[in-house]
């Protein structure tokens, strides 16, 4: 197993124990001993919109795809009213391209911000990294090289949130991923997405 690999799961398996913590760290603060999280910071989600392939497609008229749909499934938990730390999963699905296709996803670990504008509304935003996996297919004649990659880089992005209710609120999110391909090195895959969050 590659040590980056090795790395990406003891990264996540950390920010699990923070996440699953919070809720039982929240209530300790309740009772009068020190808690690392705000009371009700925890939250788990899933978003779904679209993913937009920011790649070229070779030479000769291949049919390609840029666009396709996008799932992703994370949680988080709140140092206080404004940081905290989020870990999440991304599939941005496979496209036609260069007579063959390509897919990608993605586990990311970020810090995020939250600016509340009102008691309902949240400006948000994340800056992060991912441990993308990429797999490429080509016709030879594109000059696109096939294979797969992975990798760590950069990922960052906006959302707004909008609370239903303490424990429900509606999540816009505007993201973008640096994820390594065979033979090209860090291209940029940008998803949009509307999801659901559940509050702790």
């Amino acid at each position: 197993m590659k040590t980056s690999f090795k790395l990406s799961i003891a990264l996540a398996a950390a920010a699990l124990v923070v996440v699953g913590g919070a809720q039982a760290q929240g209530n300790t603060s309740a009772s009068g001993g020190y808690s690392m999280y705000a009371p009700g910071g925890a939250y788990i989600g899933i978003n779904a919109g679209l993913s937009n392939y920011r790649l070229n497609n070779g030479v000769g008229n291949f049919p390609a795809d840029q666009r396709k749909n996008a799932y992703s499934i994370y949680g988080g938990g709140y140092f206080n009213q404004n940081f905290g730390l989020e870990l999440g999963y991304t599939d941005f699905e496979r496209i036609n391209r260069a007579g063959g296709s390509t897919k990608a996803d993605g586990t990311s670990i970020s810090l995020i911000g939250k600016l509340p504008v009102s008691p309902s509304f949240n400006l948000l935003g994340k800056l992060g990294t991912t441990y993308g996996r990429t797999d490429v297919s080509s016709n030879p004649a594109s000059g696109i090289a096939s294979g797969t990659e992975s990798g760590w880089g950069v990922n960052y992005g906006l959302g707004a949130e909008y609370k239903f209710s303490t424990n429900v609120s509606a999540v816009l999110q505007y993201d973008e991923y640096r994820l390594k391909f065979i033979g090209q090195g860090k291209d940029k895959i940008v998803s949009t997405s509307l999801g659901l969050r559940y509050n702790f």
